[in-house]
């Protein structure tokens, strides 16, 4: 049996990460979602709530599960038998900013990242503006899975 790695922070799980996921599993036996601390980023939902609306959101597929990342990504893929990690690029600048990680995921232990192109129909999703314009009041219900709609508006002092 294959597995993949899936990493992300997922604050908030859009989808365009469903559809990296679904495309995964189609290459893989099975995808373990990995969500991650970004120590560049301060999340807008905890850890917990952004690996419940993962689980959430991709429980209908199956081979897919979704864990916590507790430290080193390669630590992870390690631990759960990854043969890989993929990652979905809208564009240049993923690209750009994916490829060193890549590279030094591979130095560290030898694992290769796939790099999946998103569906350009998806490509203006991206967490950070789903939280800008759901920050402002904005309709982001065609952005998320439906999970992640009463998350953001308590994250943002609203009721569904």
């Amino acid at each position: 049996m294959t597995t993949a790695v899936c990493p992300g922070s997922f604050d908030p799980v859009t989808l365009g990460h469903l559809d990296v996921v679904r495309r995964a599993r189609s290459m893989f036996d099975r995808v373990v979602v990995g969500v991650a601390r970004n120590a560049g980023k301060t999340p807008l939902l905890d850890l917990d709530t952004r690996v419940a609306l993962a689980r959430a959101a991709l429980a209908d597929i199956d081979g897919v599960e979704v864990a916590p990342v507790p430290g080193l990504l390669v630590d992870f893929c390690r631990e759960v038998g990854a043969a890989a990690i993929v990652k979905g690029l809208r564009g240049g600048a993923d690209y750009d900013a994916e490829v060193p990680m890549a590279l030094m995921n591979r130095h560290l232990v030898g694992i290769e990242t796939i790099f999946v192109t998103g569906d350009p129909a998806l490509a203006h999703i991206a967490s950070s503006l789903v939280k800008d314009v759901a920050r402002y009041g904005g309709d982001v219900s065609d952005l998320v899975p439906a999970p992640v709609l009463p998350a953001l508006a308590g994250a943002f002092g609203r009721s569904t």
